[in-house]
């Protein structure tokens, strides 16, 4: 996960929390956290990113929607992420 964006870990983190999320759905939740339009251009790019690297697995969920979700490789890569951020933030 260390040669991720930080927009790319945010979008990471939205479809782990998120049952199987369209692009769409993706865009919303992040817009609504950077509060801001967040354009298709950066979007897509950038979910193909986490699809190439086998962080999200990318499925249709009809000819003009795809949906998104997190692989074990990508679930294992927050896990470790949130393993290394504990050892600098005290609860």
């Amino acid at each position: 996960m260390d040669d991720l964006t930080g927009f790319q870990r945010d979008l990471l983190y939205v479809i782990a929390g998120a049952d199987q999320p369209s692009g769409q759905d993706v865009k919303d939740e992040v817009e609504t956290y950077y509060n801001s339009e967040i354009n298709h251009g950066r979007l897509y790019p950038n979910l193909d990113t986490l699809v190439n690297k086998d962080l999200v697995e990318k499925g249709q969920l009809d000819r003009r929607t795809n949906y998104y979700e997190i692989s074990d490789s990508g679930q294992q890569a927050i896990e470790r992420r949130r393993e290394w951020e504990q050892q600098y933030i005290s609860d």
